[in-house]
């Protein structure tokens, strides 16, 4: 049963060139197709009762979104409704590339309690380096008992944004609630953006998502690259990660890349921002 497990996980990601960049988001060989079908939506894919006005018109997400339209989730923070994010309605869809619909996008396969589970397993096929097990990514399946779906989850959404300045913040300009992009321009902050090339800072484009003008606010994509789960490339070069994460991230080198990853938007935790301004990423 073991073997016979193993050689599933590995099915899907192994090929004689080595693994493709798509990793667990290859499914099982179905590939692009898992996600965006060529043709008819998420009827393409096999649920012909989808009731979705808009069905596929959007990246032709093959995924069925109507558990999910006009949901209302609350993120880990204070207890509150600081971190709540509300989903599109039905046929409220303007862009693919709307912030809320991409977080729509990304539960339409990750929630694992409204929506439908399809060829997912529930646990990523990699395994959590040192700690050993597997984490779960089925997110509202995981919540914790008492809590809410996602109160056990990084905050997205409008509310979840980036600042400059601050106790916790880097020294850059930009940010907040502002409707101005983060520039990383003071000291600590571009020492930082040296010794961790691997950065999502160190691309031609703001990492962050856009809210009802709000440009600076955390969305799936802004941690994750979900179409490369095993090789993170920005202007600087190409780079070991795990988990899509969007940056150099090896938890399995006994370095800091982990921890540098998070350092992206908590400045104020790095080590530039404690006066070691030549730690280097290892």
């Amino acid at each position: 049963m073991v073997l016979a497990a193993t050689s599933v996980a590995m099915a899907q990601l192994t090929y004689k060139g080595g693994p493709d960049v798509l990793g667990a988001h290859n499914g099982y060989g179905r590939g692009c197709v898992m996600c965006h079908a060529p043709h008819s939506g998420s009827r393409g894919n096999g649920l012909a009762t989808s009731k979705d006005p808009q069905n596929g018109m959007y990246a032709l997400w093959g995924q069925d979104l109507t558990p999910l339209f006009g949901q209302t989730f609350s993120f880990s923070g204070d207890g509150k409704s600081t971190y709540s994010v509300t989903l599109p309605t039905s046929g409220s869809i303007t862009s693919a590339h709307d912030a809320n619909t991409v977080i729509l996008f990304c539960l339409s396969c990750h929630d694992g309690v409204l929506t439908k589970v399809g060829m997912m397993q529930g646990q990523t096929v990699e395994t959590l380096p040192i700690m050993g097990g597997n984490a779960p990514t089925l997110l509202a399946k995981a919540a914790p008992s008492g809590g809410t779906a996602y109160s056990n989850d990084h905050p997205v959404g409008g509310y979840a944004v980036v600042s400059c300045g601050g106790q916790y913040n880097w020294d850059c300009t930009g940010g907040g609630s502002t409707t101005t992009p983060i520039t990383m321009n003071g000291t600590a902050s571009t020492a930082f953006l040296t010794n961790y090339p691997g950065s999502f800072w160190n691309t031609s484009s703001n990492p962050l998502a856009s809210f009802s003008g709000t440009v600076n606010a955390v969305t799936c994509t802004t941690c994750h690259d979900q179409h490369s789960m095993t090789v993170y490339s920005n202007k600087t070069g190409s780079y070991s990660t795990m988990f899509f994460v969007r940056g150099y991230y090896n938890p399995n080198g006994n370095g800091n890349s982990v921890a540098q990853f998070c350092r992206n938007c908590h400045g104020g935790e790095s080590n530039e921002s404690h006066g070691l301004m030549h730690v280097p990423t290892v």
